[in-house]
């Protein structure tokens, strides 16, 4: 290859298939930027952020197009593309979570301008933070190398940092950015490590080559690696976890819930939770399947270069100098090298898949039994946040045990982690718009103030039971279905300890909702409470039916979305 066509081949490749499938990113820097040249003096003052971010969240919106995309892939025509060299890649998956995010972008901004926070001050910092993390979590979604994860996991976290801080004055504010961005340094610190050791053993950072390198390795370089590549395993594990707010990695989550805004947790609680397990899809699986087609073939190399690469520890079998065998013995090498890849591939995706339900089940349990002594609403939703993570990761789990026995199992596995981050979205979004909403009329956020809001707010405490109830996993509420979805994937892995964990969570998380619903029908209203009413008439109780009612809608016509998440894991697997 010379030089003209490396060149035409780079122009071709950036041009022509990479900017236009990152068009939607593209859209959210040029926000960005936009909303940066808008700060300067005689503009800044004259105009509000919001007019800005709302409309370059919607034409990327527009420009992803998930449903048109998605349901290309329902029928069978949206393939997979690496883009930038293999260092993201433009598949269902990634429509499906760019929708995600993009969709929750444009709800989310809307509700900060019904909240009033930010206001017109903060507003050019608070709505670039935002659109800033959800570029890195749409780059987390598609990412299709080691140093592309680590880059977005640092783009979406830095400015989750200052947003935890952003109640500027209030000492609980501040605490909670600075713990949370204590945590992030040390867990970015660990991945990077970790990365660099996969790096070091494998001679690779991108996953489909990792992953080949992996299903290849010789007995001898298997025992000789098995613990760095344990070590650097965990180590990126470490990151993911603290993405997820998984245990023992939770540390952060509810210190910084309390003291963040209402605003902050639900971006945080659903925008950063669907870039995590978007992030975790790929990674898992990235390393349990080896996808053929995904690996660059190498570049033939000179003949004084040969010698100079034979000498290289961590050779891939196909720069080898080739000899001559006969068909007999080519045949009986192919079936040996085909039994070491099964052989090594095998043990991975144990390993993985034990790790993962073993977190699953750790977080599930820590988190439902630490919500139900909570008396702050945002705290109490902190930990059901944290529990929903380990529901979230059992079909992942469920789907890397099976992809080795039963790719249309797995296929299932991942897609009803698709469908439940599809429904939390709503989920969470209306749970935290109702507290925000609450804090501006109550002018407090414990929960033991919500006493007798049914008599005075109704409408806003019967849709904030169907909240609660469907965060349960009760029927008919998109919640039931989510987790079905996710419970049946355990079933057709035969994951019944698990199994049996996530049951007994979901009757565990019953009695902390179900006492939120209980306060606020039954207990009678406190007397030194300021006579206040939230009316589902204003446009904040519009905004609230509106987001609350795909919560009732999904939980009985689910197909549509149902089908998308089939798509979505289709183009994976």
């Amino acid at each position: 290859m010379n030089f003209y066509e490396l060149i035409e081949r780079f122009r071709h490749n950036t041009l022509d298939v990479s900017l236009p499938a990152f068009a939607p990113e593209l859209a959210i820097c040029a926000t960005i930027i936009v909303m940066l040249i808008a700060r300067m003096p005689g503009i800044g003052r004259k105009l509000n952020s919001f007019w800005i971010a709302l409309p370059g969240s919607l034409v990327a919106l527009w420009l992803a197009a998930p449903w048109r995309h998605l349901q290309a892939g329902v029928d069978g025509h949206l393939g997979s593309t690496p883009i930038f060299d293999g260092l993201l890649i433009y598949d269902p998956l990634t429509v499906y979570f760019r929708g995600v995010l993009l969709l929750f972008a444009v709800l989310f901004f809307i509700f900060t301008k019904l909240s009033g926070i930010p206001d017109r001050e903060d507003s050019p910092d608070f709505y670039t933070l935002i659109l800033g993390g959800l570029l890195g979590m749409c780059v987390m979604a598609s990412a299709n190398h080691l140093l592309t994860v680590f880059l977005g996991v640092e783009m979406a976290s830095v400015p989750s940092y200052a947003l935890a801080a952003l109640l500027k004055g209030r000492r609980t504010a501040g605490e909670a950015g600075l713990k949370y961005a204590v945590y992030g340094a040390g867990a970015a610190g660990v991945m990077l490590y970790g990365i660099s050791l996969l790096g070091g053993a494998l001679g690779s950072v991108h996953i489909p080559t990792m992953t080949a390198q992996l299903a290849h390795l010789s007995p001898e370089q298997w025992a000789d690696r098995q613990l760095v590549l344990m070590t650097g395993g965990l180590m990126v594990g470490v990151g993911l976890a603290f993405k997820l707010s998984a245990v023992p990695f939770h540390f952060w989550a509810p210190d910084v819930f309390e003291g963040a805004c209402a605003e902050v947790n639900a971006f945080l609680s659903v925008a950063s939770k669907a870039g995590a397990m978007a992030l975790l899809i790929r990674v898992a699986l990235g390393f349990s399947h080896e996808a053929a087609h995904d690996v660059p073939q190498p570049i033939p190399l000179p003949a004084h270069a040969e010698a100079a690469t034979a000498a290289l520890p961590f050779q891939l079998a196909s720069q080898k100098a080739p000899t001559a065998v006969s068909p007999e013995d080519d045949d009986a090498a192919h079936d040996h090298d085909h039994a070491e890849a099964g052989s090594n591939m095998t043990k991975v995706r144990k390993y993985i898949a034990g790790l993962i339900a073993l977190l699953a089940a750790i977080t599930c349990t820590f988190g439902n039994l630490a919500a139900y002594g909570q008396t702050n609403i945002k705290r109490l939703l902190a930990y059901s946040t944290i529990a929903h993570a380990g529901y979230m990761m059992m079909p992942v789990a469920a789907a890397v045990a099976m992809i080795g026995s039963d790719v249309a199992a797995a296929r299932e596995g991942v897609a009803a982690l698709c469908f439940y981050v599809g429904t939390y979205l709503f989920m969470n979004l209306s749970a935290f718009a109702i507290v925000a909403f609450l804090r501006n009329s109550l002018r407090t956020e414990e929960i033991a103030d919500y006493a007798g809001l049914i008599k005075r707010s109704p409408g806003v405490v019967i849709c904030f039971s169907a909240v609660l109830v469907s965060l349960i996993g009760l029927p008919p509420l998109a919640g039931f279905v989510a987790k079905l979805f996710a419970f049946s994937s355990l079933v057709q892995a035969e994951m019944w300890a698990l199994l049996v964990i996530g049951g007994i969570n979901t009757a565990i998380s019953l009695f902390y909702y179900i006492r939120v619903i209980k306060t606020m029908t039954i207990d009678p209203e406190r007397a030194d409470r300021t006579p206040t009413s939230f009316s589902m008439t204003s446009v904040e109780g519009v905004y609230v039916a509106l987001v609350t009612l795909p919560v009732l809608v999904l939980g009985v016509w689910f197909d549509s979305l149902r089908q998308w998440a089939l798509a979505a894991a289709a183009g994976l697997l």
